[in-house]
């Protein structure tokens, strides 16, 4: 498509229109509405539960301590802000594409870019940090089960700190997830709401066996490492709460969007954060906080070994987790697809991003690509120096999410809202306050990779993006919406 004669700033400005958006040439409009709001908020609540307190207790413990509860209550209140806000954009602009379509059409195309950016790493890195995971508790279930062990070189990266060859479990479950969504939404969202449900259940035996040996002297050095360690610990568990993010990709997919997205956003949240704490605090009432640190693989279920004094307990609790991980990269690897869809919708990336199966509907060429890429990181990178890319991408677009809707609210004051941020502007400010605290708190070289990834996703669209926009079709001016 050949580029329009207007110049490089008017095109980095000009924003995508909220209904009426042109389509790139050969790119499908929409995709099928066939996910209710339960199914919705199974896809929340399941895209969440599982990184942050199936094995990142093992992670941040060692950072803050006991105190690592109020990390959790920290990145509780970051994400509950930056819910909202996307709760309000999602019922105003039912689309797929999440925070990316909400920054293009409230800041801009080169924004849009740029967020992108940030989710694309946010999900991918997620779905490998995930699937690494997974790994530990198949090497514990098979070991409980059968006296197996899955051999060093097949379930450990080369850069592990006990290295193997690749990581073979985690790309097993990538490639199981890719193949149940390339059959459909609908199959993927029921799969995933009965897989939520065992997860819940198992997490819910976690919690009644681990309160029973709990012992309140464990936090007794609450804070061994101050606020500073607790700011660090809550960075490296807000990646545990990314996957709200996933319910706004399924604008295109959901029945009555302007009710069921905000009411999907909200309910994760609820069950999100009251299982995280109850879950964190059970695990801290059994053992002291330097133990963490030794439990790097299947920790949850290696503390119930230690206070059942047998192996039934972990035996459940590591086959559930295998069971309902599966749940995490299965969204995550949905929300990326769908991302890469509406960018090929608007001509951001080629238009073959935006086609569908024309029997299941569903974007194939996309789910292909995210399974091969996110493979290749999750055989051959080690999980601790995955988490802190996941935040840094998800905080950046929680900000932009949060900011937009103030934008929005300014430009078009009229446009209808069926959802509403409480307490705004006040809330949506605090969101953005919440969100950089923590952006604070990462290390310096998760910047430097960081601010590296967006860099090459501003080249991109300089190079080849702006010239391929589907704006490029109509008359586009910056500072107003396109026609």
């Amino acid at each position: 498509m050949p580029a329009t004669s207007i110049g490089l700033v008017p095109q980095m400005l000009r924003r995508r229109p909220v209904t009426g958006a042109p389509v790139a040439h050969g790119a499908a409009e929409r995709l099928k509405r066939s996910i209710g709001t339960f199914q919705l908020t199974m896809f929340g609540v399941g895209s969440t539960i599982g990184t942050g307190i199936f094995f990142v207790l093992s992670q941040a413990v060692p950072e803050a301590g006991p105190g690592v509860i109020v990390s959790f209550v920290i990145a509780g209140v970051a994400a509950g802000l930056a819910a909202v806000c996307y709760a309000e954009l999602a019922a105003a602009v039912p689309v797929s594409g999440s925070s990316y379509s909400y920054a293009y059409g409230t800041l801009g195309e080169a924004a849009a870019m740029g967020v992108a950016a940030c989710l694309l790493l946010e999900y991918g890195v997620s779905t490998a940090a995930v699937a690494v995971g997974w790994s530990g508790y198949v090497d514990t279930l098979l070991d409980n089960l059968f006296g197996l062990r899955v051999p060093q070189a097949l379930s450990a990266a080369p850069w592990d700190a006990e290295p193997g060859w690749v990581n073979l479990p985690a790309v097993i479950l990538i490639g199981l997830c890719a193949l149940l969504l390339v059959r459909g939404a609908s199959e993927s969202a029921k799969v995933n709401a009965v897989m939520v449900l065992i997860k819940l259940a198992v997490l819910a035996v976690f919690v009644v066996i681990a309160f029973g040996a709990f012992d309140a002297g464990q936090f007794r050095d609450f804070a061994p490492f101050g606020v500073a360690g607790i700011g660090s610990a809550a960075g490296t568990i807000f990646f545990s709460f990314v996957g709200l993010d996933a319910v706004s990709t399924a604008g295109d997919e959901v029945k009555d969007p302007q009710k069921s997205m905000p009411r999907a956003l909200i309910a994760a949240l609820v069950i999100v954060i009251a299982t995280y704490v109850l879950v964190a605090l059970a695990a801290l009432g059994t053992q002291p906080w330097q133990d963490f640190a030794a439990q790097q693989d299947a920790g949850l279920a290696t503390i119930l070994d230690h206070v059942t004094h047998g192996i039934w307990a972990s035996t459940l609790l590591a086959a559930g987790a295998v069971i309902s991980i599966f749940t995490v990269t299965l969204v995550t690897m949905y929300a990326q697809t769908r991302i890469l869809f509406a960018m090929g919708r608007d001509g951001l990336l080629p238009s073959r991003f935006a086609t569908v199966n024309a029997r299941t509907l569903t974007p194939v060429t996309n789910t292909v690509v995210v399974g091969i890429a996110a493979s290749l990181l999750a055989a051959l990178i080690p999980l601790q120096d995955l988490a802190d890319m996941v935040s840094i991408g998800a905080l950046t677009a929680f900000i932009v999410v949060s900011v937009g809707v103030i934008v929005l609210r300014v430009r078009q004051p009229d446009l209808p809202r069926p959802f509403t941020v409480p307490g705004y502007p006040v809330t949506p400010v605090l969101s953005v306050l919440a969100c950089a605290y923590i952006l604070a708190s990462l290390h310096w070289y998760t910047w430097i990779a960081f601010g590296g990834w967006v860099v090459v996703a501003l080249i991109f669209y300089v190079v080849w993006g702006r010239h391929h926009s589907a704006l490029n079709d109509v008359l586009s001016r910056p500072g107003r919406d396109t026609p």
